[in-house]
């Protein structure tokens, strides 16, 4: 097992199954185009692979499936069979929920109970104008389908300012009443957003704001959190929890323990660093020689880990996996 001088090591795999998304978000994507996926991407069988060799070169015991979006890939129902042997205490998945009815049949097939759903508005126009494209009843009806079958629910929300700032109260009570947790995430400075520094600053909207427009309605008070969570979760008593992942304002870095496969088989060990390490020349090796290596690169991608100062990174979250 890697471990670096801060005692981090790797326990949490996020795995980018496709960069395809249905979705143009202004926060990911400057020019309203949809990513689509690259020619290089991991089939299936070697994406489980390379999960594979993870699992067995570290102490990952969790698992996120992201994108792009998942729910749009072909590679989705052979993932979850091959990796369904694997020693994994939690598998989830984050998507935008645009296509979660329809899907939804096959996640809980293969025991997904877990989900996180980007949803930055119940306003069906501001909706549109964030995503640029998708369809608000949609991710709602999926939503009340996926809380009806007992799954487990985060609903993630980007505050912007001038976007959606006044959807923060109804997306706490939407999240309060149905049982979900909501966790707001500050803006990042992701892909175009690491580079055009003022358009990230007028649209940036903090924890503190976010933490004075609750308390007008709520008293809360901090509640307990994992310590290599990514949110500051905070309870409602009698109705629920919230969290805020706090980029800017309370990083997280110190008690990382995130690494990240790309699509096309790229680790990364840290969302400050645009640092690659290449796993996928690893699969066509012997087992041991693969192993070998891979602690290297496991080595490599650990020291990318930025200490206490969360500062972005050119690559879009899309490419990596959110």
């Amino acid at each position: 097992m890697v471990v670096d001088r801060q005692g981090r090591s790797f326990r949490n795999l996020r795995v980018s199954l496709t960069a395809a998304c249905n979705y143009a978000c202004t926060y990911c994507v400057p020019d309203g185009r949809r990513l689509v996926a690259a020619s290089d991407e991991l089939s299936a069988a070697d994406m489980a692979s390379a999960v594979t060799l993870l699992v067995e070169a570290t102490e990952i015991d969790r698992l996120r499936i992201t994108g792009g979006e998942p729910l749009v890939s072909a590679k989705l129902e052979p993932f979850l069979r091959l990796i369904s042997g694997l020693e994994i205490k939690d598998i989830s998945i984050t998507s935008n929920g645009q296509l979660l009815a329809q899907r939804l049949p096959l996640l809980l097939e293969y025991g997904i109970r877990r989900l996180n759903v980007s949803l930055d508005t119940l306003d069906a126009q501001a909706f549109r104008e964030i995503a640029r494209s998708g369809d608000l009843g949609s991710v709602l009806h999926g939503l009340e389908l996926a809380r009806v079958a007992g799954v487990r629910i985060k609903v993630n929300m980007v505050p912007l300012r001038g976007a959606n700032e006044n959807q923060i109260l109804p997306m706490l009570e939407y999240c309060l009443e149905r049982g979900f947790e909501l966790r707001f995430i500050e803006l990042m400075r992701m892909g175009h957003l690491a580079r055009d520094t003022a358009n990230f600053s007028r649209q940036y909207f903090g924890m503190d704001e976010i933490l004075e427009l609750i308390g007008s309605q709520h008293t809360y008070i901090q509640a307990p959190a994992p310590l290599d969570s990514t949110a500051l979760r905070y309870e409602i008593a009698g109705l629920g929890h919230f969290g805020i992942i706090a980029n800017e304002s309370a990083p997280f870095c110190r008690t990382c323990s995130r690494l990240r496969l790309s699509s096309s088989g790229w680790l990364y060990g840290c969302l400050s660093s645009s640092n690659r390490h290449a796993l996928a020349p690893l699969l066509s090796k012997p087992h041991d020689e693969a192993l070998s290596e891979l602690q290297e690169l496991l080595a490599g991608a650990l020291a990318d880990k930025r200490d206490s100062t969360f500062s972005g990174a050119l690559i879009p979250m899309k490419a990596i996996g959110g």
